[in-house]
């Protein structure tokens, strides 16, 4: 059992010997030393129920709590906390167990079957820095869920369908006639915006391209392969930054708009026939009691336009129904920023008034903020223009490549490259996913690539400080005791023992942060050890020591994998 379900239930166990069956017991990880490990925090609640002084109540708890073999020492503090400080035997054996198992010690929930959908770009274009947040917080998402034990469907929702692909297609027939078709794709940002001008400028363009929109929806073959086209080339854009981010992403896990096209008057047709849709100035719509407008009326949600037109709303719903009724989905994370929140509200309240979604499926949002530049605006080419995907990484990678060749150029120059690739593209996610996703945050070159911190170059670096002491020792006792006896030695450990409670934290709250912040706690708490702490003295080899040095590495290169980010034995 993980630490902290450890404690609440032995804690639990001692308020109902005290008689306070009710109360729960709130044991959370020291926030100080002098606190001790842990600090069991619940008992004011439960000696207002029993009316005792909380300080009284605590020493019956510590009286009557069962920590034999797990804690050294308990003491009350303050107005009646109490402080745990876990015995060396204990972490000892629990280092010893996570390098016997192949999940550390992170304990595998009952499986359900979980959704990650992320990514979600709009085919046809080339995906730009607004695609990052949605890509690598979605990814982790789904690597941390697969790795306790969740049954993990990936989802790329892209937008393949709609006015704007008749619009491509006008114009890529227009482009074939004059022999340009193929150069033209290679920059598919560009055509575009050659498209949008031309639908914009040209009336006989713009009525040319609705007519490809008609023949598209209604099955045309010609226009369907011309279709098919732009979603091939597109994929082969993503997925070329996909492999560049180390995003596990394919196209086995897209599924986009045009999947449920089909499905879309069926999804109409149900929701009026469970009175749900009424006609409001031509449209039909769904009034939703639980959000009212400035006037304090129901808000109108509309699911098909007076002019008979869908929305992504309508697609949305469609994608509910079909993985909750086909594809059996248990949870559903939607990796969308903050700003589609109310869609999200409205949507899942159709869903469940719908009965497209039952009360047991849970359906939620996990929404995050806007990448800024240093200016305090969204992050821009200097001329303004978005910034592709794409242009970022590579200058990640080259600015990598610059510091790796400055701090060793003795090194060649393909070593050099695939530090650099490493630690670019791993500085780049970090800094991104060490801020609360809710949070909008302040790009900075300087600061994601620095070798100190709470950065990935510092987490990688660290990695390979603990596999450099391993090849300076040649063999050791690998079936050694592992005992600790210095306090640094027990905080390591402490904190390796805690990977399992910070894993299922982000698995259940979906805030990769904390993942985050734990491994640069590892990574502080090993230089500390290293420091006091000598795996080899006078020539003898400290054998226990070095297997919390083999933990301590797997823990880091674990940590950073369920984050994308990779790592490597030298640097």
């Amino acid at each position: 059992m993980s630490l902290l379900p450890l404690l609440n239930s032995r804690f639990a166990a001692a308020l109902v010997a005290v008689g306070a069956p009710d109360a729960q017991p709130l044991v959370q990880a020291a926030s100080r030393p002098e606190f001790g490990d842990y600090q069991m925090n619940g008992v004011m609640g439960a000696a207002k129920v029993l009316k005792l002084n909380p300080r009284e109540l605590a020493q019956k708890i510590i009286d009557a709590v069962d920590l034999a073999g797990i804690a050294s020492s308990l003491e009350i503090a303050g107005p009646g906390f109490i402080n745990i400080k876990l015995d060396n035997a204990f972490l000892a054996d629990r280092v010893a167990r996570a390098l016997q198992d192949a999940h550390l010690g992170v304990e595998q929930s009952p499986a359900q079957h979980v959704m990650v959908e992320y990514s979600s770009v709009n085919l046809a274009k080339e995906m730009h820095v607004g695609h990052l947040r949605s890509t690598i917080i979605g990814d982790a998402l789904a690597r941390v869920q697969a790795y306790v034990g969740m049954n993990v469907t990936r989802q790329n929702h892209v937008g393949d369908w709609g006015t704007q692909f008749g619009m491509l297609v006008a114009f890529l027939i227009e482009q074939q006639q004059e022999g340009n078709a193929d150069i033209a794709l290679k920059d598919l940002e560009g055509f575009y915006r050659r498209a949008k001008a031309r639908f914009d400028e040209d009336e006989t363009f713009a009525n040319t391209a609705r007519d490809y929109v008609v023949k598209l929806q209604g099955g045309d073959a010609e226009v369907r392969a011309l279709w098919a086209r732009f979603v091939e080339v597109s994929l082969s854009h993503c997925n070329a930054v996909y492999q560049k981010l180390n995003v596990l992403l394919d196209d086995g896990d897209v599924r986009g708009e045009s999947f449920y096209n089909a499905d879309l008057p069926i999804i109409v047709d149900e929701l009026r026939q469970q009175g749900l849709l009424v006609e409001s100035e031509g449209a039909q719509v769904v009034f939703l009691d639980e959000f009212k407008n400035k006037d304090g009326e129901p808000q109108a949600s509309i699911i098909q336009k007076k002019d008979g037109g869908y929305l992504y709303s309508t697609t949305d719903l469609g994608a509910i129904r079909f993985r909750v009724r086909e594809l059996k989905i248990d949870r559903c994370l939607y990796v969308v920023d903050a700003r589609q929140a109310l869609h999200f509200q409205q949507l899942f309240t159709i869903a469940k008034k719908a009965h497209f979604a039952p009360d047991s499926v849970s359906l939620e949002h996990i929404a995050f903020g806007t990448m800024m530049g240093e200016d305090g605006k969204p992050f821009k080419t200097r001329s303004g223009d978005v910034v592709k995907l794409v242009d970022l990484l590579d200058e990640a990678q080259q600015r990598a490549f610059d510091l790796v060749s400055e701090k060793n150029p003795n090194l060649d120059e393909a070593t050099r490259r695939e530090i650099a690739n490493a630690v670019g593209i791993g500085a780049l996610k970090y800094a991104d996913l060490s801020k609360s996703r809710t949070t909008d945050y302040i790009f900075n070159w300087n600061s994601m690539l620095s070798f100190e911190g709470n950065t990935a170059p510092y987490l990688q670096y660290a990695y390979t400080r603990v596999k450099s002491i391993f090849r300076k020792v040649a063999q050791y006792d690998q079936n050694a005791a592992i005992v600790l006896t210095e306090p640094a030695e027990h905080a390591l450990a402490l904190e390796l023992a805690r990977f399992s409670d910070v894993v299922h934290a982000v698995a259940k709250d979906s805030q990769p942060h904390l993942l985050c912040a734990y491994l640069y706690s590892v990574a502080t708490m090993f230089s500390r050890f290293y420091e006091n702490c000598p795996v080899n003295q006078d020539g003898v080899t400290n054998a226990s020591r070095l297997k919390v040095c083999d933990l301590t590495a797997k823990v880091l290169a674990t940590g950073l994998d369920l984050l994308g980010i990779k790592v490597l034995e030298t640097m």
